[in-house]
């Protein structure tokens, strides 16, 4: 029987991001993975692949404003979705050959197969092949990850009713796609099919989509997506949902009591996500599993059994990849004897539409929620010089700043390349920085990050210096 100082299940990127950890800090490691390829969810059927789609799409809606720039196309311009998702396919394929690759540097064990607990520390991998290996482990770290959650009454047949797993890999551009759920997964993948030629009607139980991020950024991103022409139903309970021939019809329910009905050629339901542990014999383990389905787990990721840990998707917190990385990186420093730490509160969260949504620390409803006072500071893109020439003037950049100290508190942004721009939004609240600190700062001219320091500026006694 093999034995590892570390075995890990699961290789999504909190997975082998651990593994590499683990590996760099010393452990003998070892990495399962149950389906053929790396990478999990976000590189397979995640994060990547919609990435991707979202990439060609946009390349696509730009035409139309090519005329703008001086720049004449003459000729019919097609869409070809075939090319377009066998080069999503290429960009997964890379991807996860590039985790198998680090794996192979940092000498990890991959064991491909269905890993499953005997006991506290053994596994079992079942294979494709119909046969088993047990592997022995000091340590073992979950990393399952998550599946799409449905609704009880929706039989999702991978057809006509999908997931966004099947909508990566469409033969034929829905003539009218019905997204049920107005988050990130099912907004992002609405707006690669509405800019395609779809016409896309979401329909969203709360009163507004992106719910979990600032009010102000789901008005602005609502804004912008219904004048690209896509359709919102929110504060509508869907009652049914059923197959038709070549087509779905879609019921839902206002909040007077009156049901509308839509019909489309298909219908995505992006209702969440929920932790993944089927096969996993937790309880072989003795490990504890709560009522919603995730792993139990204590302020050190650590589990009901000492030895065994969990991290990613299937334990409490936002469901990112890359706070799934900081906790697998964390579990591999903890084992290693080191005191590392995440502060959850500044794990940004993303949403890949154009014009892009970003935000990290609390939000205005939060704040006012918890009786904290503060002070906002908010800068359009459409003052931007960065902006007016690239065309991208949709968006603004708000501040949070705690009234008395000054100290940022949140940072809540949509419009250009705002995916990257949190990044020193993280940075500055990370080293506690005040709203004047950030103000201070100089940023090149011009770009868009100019548009943090000018609302930094408006937080800080409202003098912003271009509007």
């Amino acid at each position: 029987m093999s034995s590892f100082d570390v075995v890990i299940i699961g290789s999504g990127p909190g997975g082998y991001v651990s593994a590499i950890r683990c590996a760099q800090l010393g452990f003998k490691t070892a990495i399962i993975e149950k389906y053929s390829t790396l990478g999990g969810t976000c590189l397979n059927v995640g994060c990547i692949p919609s990435k991707a789609l979202l990439a060609s799409s946009h390349h696509y809606s730009e035409i139309a404003h090519f005329a703008d720039h001086g720049i004449e196309v003459s000729g019919e311009v097609k869409v070809n979705l075939e090319k377009m998702i066998a080069r999503k396919q290429a960009v997964v394929d890379q991807t996860s050959g590039g985790v198998k690759f680090l794996m192979d540097k940092n000498k990890i064990t991959v064991l491909e197969g269905l890993g499953s607990f005997v006991d506290a520390t053994h596994v079992a991998v079942a294979k494709a092949d119909g046969t088993s290996e047990t592997i022995e482990a000091k340590n073992i770290i979950i990393a399952t990850g998550s599946k799409p959650s449905s609704l009880p009454f929706i039989k999702i047949d991978k057809e006509r009713i999908i997931t966004s797993t099947e909508a990566l890999k469409l033969k034929e551009v829905p003539k009218h796609l019905v997204i049920i759920g107005g988050g990130v997964i099912g907004i992002e993948l609405g707006q690669v099919y509405l800019r395609l030629g779809s016409q896309v009607s979401v329909v969203e139980y709360l009163d507004r989509i992106i719910p979990g991020m600032d009010a102000s950024l789901s008005k602005e991103l609502t804004k912008v997506l219904k004048k690209q022409g896509m359709k919102f139903y929110v504060s509508h309970k869907v009652k049914s949902v059923e197959r038709n021939g070549e087509g779905v019809v879609v019921q839902a329910e206002n909040t007077k009591g009156e049901t509308i009905t839509l019909e489309g050629d298909y219908s995505l339901v992006s209702v969440g996500r929920r932790p993944y542990t089927d096969g996993l014999n937790a309880d072989k383990a003795g490990v504890k599993i709560s009522d919603r389905g995730m792993v139990e787990v204590n302020d050190h990721l650590q589990t009901s059994v000492p030895s065994i840990y969990a991290i990613g998707d299937v334990v409490r917190g936002a469901m990112l990849a890359h706070k799934a990385e900081e906790e697998g990186a964390m579990v591999a420093e903890i084992l290693a004897g080191q005191k590392p730490h995440i502060d959850y509160n500044l794990i940004p969260g993303v949403v890949y539409t154009w014009p892009e949504v970003a935000a990290v620390g609390q939000t205005e409803e939060q704040l006012k929620a918890s009786g904290v006072e503060y002070k906002a500071g908010s800068f359009p893109f459409k003052a931007l010089g960065r902006a007016r020439a690239g065309g991208d003037l949709d968006g603004f950049v708000k501040i949070l700043a705690d009234a008395k100290t000054d100290e940022v508190l949140g940072v809540h942004m949509i419009g250009a390349r705002c995916a990257d721009l949190i990044a020193e939004a993280v940075v500055a609240m990370e080293f506690k920085a005040s709203a004047e600190d950030i103000s201070r700062m100089s940023h090149a001219h011009p770009t868009f990050a100019e548009a943090i320091k000018e609302a930094a500026l408006a937080a800080t006694d409202n003098r912003a210096l271009h509007v």
